[in-house]
């Protein structure tokens, strides 16, 4: 089980897969089409940890 409190504010969308047991390819696809949220620094896309910890517990939607 993974501590969410332990994780950065910000996750890169290969680590989010590693922790959603999803593909890279799919974490991508879910980040590019707005299913994971995320914020774009210097080119880079990172998942944002808080709004993802909400979704997961279904305490509010993502978008």
């Amino acid at each position: 089980m993974t501590d969410f409190d332990a994780l950065p504010a910000l996750l890169s969308v290969p680590k989010t897969a590693k922790l959603l047991g999803l593909s890279r390819a799919s974490a991508y696809r879910f980040a590019a089409s707005g299913v994971l949220p995320t914020r774009r620094l210097g080119g880079r896309v990172y998942v944002i940890t808080s709004k993802l910890v909400a979704f997961i517990n279904g305490d509010q939607d993502v978008a």
